[in-house]
C-alpha cells in the first residue's frame, strides 16, 4: 500500500478540485506561466506545509517565504498541471507581522529549513493553528479552535540535525526542493551544546552527510555516513543517557528521538495527562521508538498492569529492550505495527505516536478491534491526524480533546495530542 505525506493529501484534494473548476474555464481565461517569470499576487491564505497561496489569472500558486495580506512580486519556479510554485522576490505591501530573519541563510536562495523565520512569533503560531483549523474542516469535517502552545525560546532549541556536505567537503543544509547544499557557518535553531560553529570550520568527504546530536547531559555525538551509507562515530557516545520520568534511559545514535529539548517532558506529560492509566490497565505503546511514553506510563500501571511497546525499527527496540530489562511488566515488540496488532487480545489505553503519514486502515481497524477505554494519539502532521480522527470518530471514538505545541518554531512544522475516547461498544 503506498502511503502519502499529509502534504500530498492536500495536493491531491486541490487537485481534484481545481480540475473542476478548469473544465469550465477556456484555455484563453487560464494562465500560462513560465518558470523564471515574474509577477505580481496578493497573498490570500497560509497552506499545509507552509506555503502561502495566491492565484494569478485562474492558476494556484504555493509561494515560500510571504505572508497572508501581502502583495508580492514573485518568481515562478515550478509549473504543474493544477498548482504551481513560486518564491517572493519583494514585497510591495507588507503585513505588520513581517520581521527581518534572524539567520542569514533564511531566504529564497538560501537553507530550506526554516520557513517561517521572516513571521512574528505570535503569527506563526497563529498560521499554526489556522493550519489546523483547515485541515479539521476539510479532512475530518469537524470545526476546531485551537491555540498552538507557545514552549521555549524560538532560537537554541534543536538537539539533533542532520548535516551535507557541499562539492568544496564543507557542512551545510539541503536548499528547499532541492539537493543543492547550502554551506553554512552556523545555525542559530541548534542548540549551544552542538558547538556547530566548531564542526564547519572542519572538512569532511564530499557525498557524505553527518548526523549531529547533543543529550541532555550535553554530550556531543557526531557520526559520518558515507554514500554507501555506512556509519563511522568521529565523536562522542554512541549511545546518549537521558532522564525521563525518573528513569534512566539510553538512546543509540540511528534510534528516533524528538529533537527539541523541551519535547520529552512536554509530550510525557500531556500524554500522561490524557490517557488516564490507571494500576492494572493494559497499555499500547505503537510506533514507541526507545520508550518514551513507556518510560511516563510504567509506574501508572502498576506490577499487575502491562505495557506492550510495538516498533519496526530494530536500533530502537534494542535501545528499549536495554531501558526496560529490569521491568518484567513491559513487553518491547520488534515489528511493524500494522504486523504486531492482530496477535494482541487486550487493551484499555492505546498511545500512538506514528510517522507524518499516519496511521493506515488496518491499524485503525485494528485499534477499534481492541475497543481500548481511551486513544491518545501524538501526530507531527495535521493533515494525517485529521484524517485519522475521522475514521476514529465513525468507529465510536470521537475527539474529546486536541492540545498543540510550538515544538518546531521557525518552521511550519506543529506537534499535536489528541484524545479519543470510546462512545459506544460495538
Amino acid at each position: 500500500m503506498t502511503t502519502c505525506t499529509g502534504q500530498t493529501y492536500y495536493l491531491i484534494e486541490l487537485s481534484a478540485r481545481l480540475s473542476t473548476t478548469l473544465s469550465i474555464m477556456s484555455p484563453q481565461e487560464r494562465s500560462r506561466l513560465t518558470v523564471g517569470e515574474h509577477i505580481s499576487v496578493e497573498i490570500e491564505k497560509i497552506a499545509h506545509g507552509g506555503h502561502a497561496i495566491a492565484r494569478h489569472n485562474g492558476a494556484v500558486i504555493f509561494i515560500r517565504h510571504a505572508i497572508p495580506g501581502e502583495k508580492c512580486t514573485v518568481e515562478i519556479t515550478s509549473i504543474g498541471a493544477t498548482f504551481n510554485r513560486a518564491d517572493v522576490v519583494s514585497v510591495e505591501s507588507t503585513s505588520p507581522d513581517r520581521v527581518v530573519a534572524p539567520c542569514k541563510y533564511s531566504h529564497r536562495n538560501g537553507c530550506g529549513g526554516c520557513d517561517f523565520q521572516h513571521i512574528s512569533l505570535d503569527r506563526q503560531r497563529a498560521l499554526k493553528s489556522e493550519v489546523i483549523t483547515e485541515q479539521f474542516s476539510r479532512i475530518a469535517k469537524m470545526d476546531i479552535n485551537i491555540e498552538v502552545q507557545e514552549v521555549a525560546q524560538p532560537l537554541g532549541w534543536r538537539t539533533r540535525c542532520t548535516m551535507h556536505t557541499s562539492k568544496n567537503g564543507k557542512l551545510g543544509f539541503l536548499k528547499a526542493r532541492s539537493h543543492d547544499v547550502v554551506e553554512v557557518e552556523e545555525c542559530l535553531v541548534l542548540s549551544s551544546h552542538i558547538n556547530l560553529g566548531q564542526l564547519t570550520k572542519q572538512q569532511f568527504p564530499v557525498g557524505s552527510t553527518l548526523e549531529i546530536s547533543s543529550s541532555q547531559a550535553n554530550e556531543r555525538t557526531v557520526v559520518l555516513k558515507n554514500e554507501e551509507g555506512a556509519y563511522t562515530l568521529l565523536e562522542g557516545p554512541e549511545s546518549q543517557s537521558v532522564q525521563i520520568a525518573g528513569h534512566s534511559m539510553q538512546v543509540h545514535h540511528q534510534s528516533f528521538w524528538q529533537s527539541h529539548q523541551a519535547a520529552p517532558e512536554i509530550l510525557t506529560r500531556t500524554v500522561r495527562d490524557l490517557a488516564g492509566v490507571k494500576s492494572g490497565d493494559a497499555v499500547l505503546d505503537l510506533y514507541g521508538g526507545v520508550g518514551l511514553f513507556t518510560a511516563a506510563l510504567c509506574e501508572d500501571v502498576g506490577q499487575q498492569g502491562s505495557i506492550t511497546l510495538v516498533e519496526a525499527s530494530k536500533s530502537a527496540t534494542g535501545d528499549a529492550a536495554k531501558n526496560f530489562a529490569n521491568f518484567p511488566h513491559v513487553k518491547i515488540v520488534h515489528s511493524d505495527v500494522a504486523k504486531a496488532l492482530p496477535r494482541i487480545s487486550r487493551a484499555d489505553v492505546i498511545v500512538l505516536d506514528p510517522p507524518r503519514e499516519g496511521a493506515d486502515k488496518k491499524v485503525i481497524a485494528e485499534l477499534i478491534r481492541l475497543q481500548p477505554r481511551c486513544i491518545v494519539y501524538v501526530s507531527c502532521d495535521p493533515a494525517s491526524l485529521a484524517r485519522d480522527s475521522r475514521a476514529l470518530h465513525d468507529a465510536g471514538y470521537p475527539l474529546q480533546d486536541l492540545r498543540a505545541f510550538d515544538l518546531f518554531p521557525m518552521t511550519h512544522h506543529i506537534e499535536c495530542v489528541a484524545l479519543f475516547t470510546q462512545s459506544k461498544v460495538s
